[in-house]
């Protein structure tokens, strides 16, 4: 199991460019990775989130369907918000961070898995706008 986080914050998403492998460098993905023996998804979420970007967040309700990967693994992305909103999250494993806005979406060169979710990731971004 693969699990990404669709952190959002005042209206934006936060997505990380890769940096490795050479097949998927420079392109978008939203934090996550690999759920390890003996955690949960929530828990390797607030790890990876933590790896990634050097920020904590709190995990929110699923985010679309389950993205069916290669070799039999499965995608599964959360809502997220930072733990600690004037966090900065920064690239440490990836080329570059950066928040972006609902008409981004479809301008990024999204890794395939993610570019699936683009339509649920509009939704996100839609739903948490219309609240207070």
């Amino acid at each position: 199991m693969i699990v990404g986080a669709a952190v959002v914050g005042d209206g934006r998403l936060l997505v990380q460019q890769r940096a490795w492998p050479a097949d998927a460098a420079g392109r978008w993905e939203l934090p996550g990775g690999r759920v390890e023996p003996g955690e949960s998804e929530v828990e390797a979420l607030r790890r990876e989130c933590v790896e990634e970007l050097a920020a904590a967040v709190h995990v929110g309700a699923r985010v679309g369907a389950d993205v069916p990967l290669p070799r039999g693994k499965v995608l599964r992305i959360y809502a997220a918000t930072l733990a600690d909103p004037a966090a900065r999250p920064r690239a440490v494993e990836h080329r570059a961070v950066r928040w972006i806005g609902a008409d981004e979406l479809d301008g990024l060169d999204w890794l395939p898995a993610d570019r699936v979710l683009i339509p649920d990731l509009a939704a996100l971004l839609s739903a948490r706008a219309d609240q207070p």
